[in-house]
């Protein structure tokens, strides 16, 4: 992510009659940033550098990517600005180097040493009837499946391919979660689509954005240096951010947020460390310490750090931080003005909410590693761009949230009275990659859902300024309305 002043824009939103036509490359961020609640006019500070060779997979994983790290990139500027007085600066989204950092736990070296992305247990397997994947990278949820196998004393691949082999895949699956393992049977989009989680999540929005509570403890950011300063701070300077999320979608948006000047501090359970490689990789920039929140002594501690932060990350399964007064409603109470930002696998509705999940196994829920695959054998994206993805787009709303703060208020989901809470999914990302056009390449077509599905269609030629620039409504079935007036 570039998000300091770069060159102007290589393709600035073109005017079609009275309405901006988003340059191809920008689609994706133009979803985004409207999700974040950002003006469309600063669409146009963003400037992509596209490299067709980066992230090739069947799905727009390259253009969601950019659209990600552009969002981001472009929040980081607006807040820049606001707390410079200066114009926003233009930001610069270079496919490369997005494509760099969304492999970034594959492009670490420690010692000289690459890291092992994914342990011996967590893979596909064929099942009864189809596919299971497993994630086992961690000691405990390794011993929960081997446990739910029937297979305590033996960890071999070869014995636990056996026993999946056995097992039709959804029964797998079932069982190992039953005993606080992580399986997810193979399924396509349209069997997603038709899964009552799968239904969940298409109604949540990209960006969940809320407000709670009254006034506000919490100051706005301060003005940073005077509005002619040649090296103004960073956006994020002086604020305070609680890092209370793991794996590498939560620690990746605390990591960009530490980026941009922010003291981050990360805080874990003594009793669940961290992977050594996967900590190095997403902890640049932050601090990290452990806190037994059951603990009287620690519990006190937190209240400590609590009552001067800014912002609260959070990356646990819904309700999980509940009971220790980390709800978004108890924190509004405990530090009113607070940014609250949750993010979990499967979202915060339906029977799968308060399962646990990864990057991997959303991929093979959703379809994503049904439509990568082949015939013989499902597939995965080049990246784990759910987590990576989600990671930007949670920093971005927090940015924004701090964005609006300052202003005064923006459309009230972030302004000066109240606790902000935004709230992301890596299925509500997965559902946005697997919706996306594959018309964007030509700004002249467009696409909507109707009664005869999903439409890709030629917009209108016929427009004039304040005139019409689209159909209201989709065509429906021949013959299916009334002999009536609307």
């Amino acid at each position: 992510m570039s998000g300091a002043a770069g060159p102007e824009p290589s393709s600035g939103a073109a005017r079609r009659g009275s309405e901006d036509v988003v340059p191809e490359p920008l689609h994706g961020a133009a979803v985004a940033w409207d999700a974040l609640g950002g003006d469309p006019a600063l669409l146009s500070r963003l400037s992509p550098v596209v490299r067709d060779d980066t992230l090739p997979a069947r799905l727009p994983v390259r253009a969601l990517a950019r659209s990600c790290v552009g969002v981001c990139a472009l929040a980081a500027a607006e807040l820049a600005a606001l707390r410079t007085g200066r114009d926003v600066p233009h930001a610069r989204v270079d496919d490369g180097s997005v494509a760099a950092a969304f492999t970034s736990e594959r492009q670490l070296l420690v010692n000289g040493r690459a890291p092992e992305s994914f342990a011996p247990l967590s893979r596909f397997w064929r099942a009864a009837d189809g596919w299971v994947r497993t994630h086992a990278n961690y000691p405990h949820h390794r011993a929960r499946l081997l446990a739910a196998l029937g297979l305590d004393g033996d960890a071999s691949v070869e014995r636990v391919g056996a026993r999946l082999a056995e097992l039709p895949a959804a029964e797998a699956e079932e069982a190992v979660y039953a005993a606080g393992g992580l399986a997810v049977a193979l399924r396509t989009p349209a069997e997603w689509a038709a899964h009552p989680q799968g239904a969940a999540v298409a109604g949540l929005p990209l960006v969940g954005r809320e407000q709670f509570g009254g006034p506000s403890e919490v100051p706005p950011p301060t003005p940073l240096g005077e509005p002619g300063d040649a090296h103004p701070l960073l956006p994020a300077a002086g604020l305070r951010v609680l890092d209370l999320t793991r794996v590498i979608a939560g620690p990746v948006a605390t990591r960009t947020l530490a980026l941009l000047g922010a003291d981050v501090l990360r805080v874990d359970p003594p009793h669940l460390p961290e992977l050594p490689d996967q900590h190095a990789d997403t902890g640049f920039g932050k601090r990290s310490t452990t806190l037994d929140l059951s603990a009287h002594a620690d519990r006190r501690a937190f209240a400590d750090l609590l009552a001067r932060a800014d912002v609260v990350v959070t990356g646990y399964r819904p309700g999980t931080l509940d009971r220790f007064g980390l709800a978004p409603e108890a924190l509004a109470e405990r530090r009113p003005g607070l940014v609250v930002a949750q993010l979990s696998a499967w979202g915060t509705s339906g029977p799968w909410s308060g399962r646990r999940g990864f990057d991997s196994l959303v991929q093979v829920a959703t379809g994503i590693a049904a439509v990568e695959g082949a015939p013989e054998a499902p597939g995965a994206l080049p990246a784990q761009a759910l987590d990576h993805g989600t990671g930007y787009l949670l920093a971005a709303a927090v940015l924004r949230s701090l964005s609006e703060r300052l202003a005064g208020g923006g459309d009230g989901t972030g302004g000066a009275g109240g606790t902000a809470v935004v709230r992301l999914a890596l299925a509500r990302t997965a559902a946005w990659l697997t919706g996306w056009p594959t018309y964007a390449a030509d700004p002249w077509l467009t696409g909507m859902d109707g009664p005869l599905g999903r439409l890709r269609y030629a917009l209108p030629p016929v427009t004039f300024a304040a005139g019409p620039v689209n159909w209201e409504r989709p065509p429906g079935g021949w013959g299916a309305d009334g002999p009536v007036w609307r």
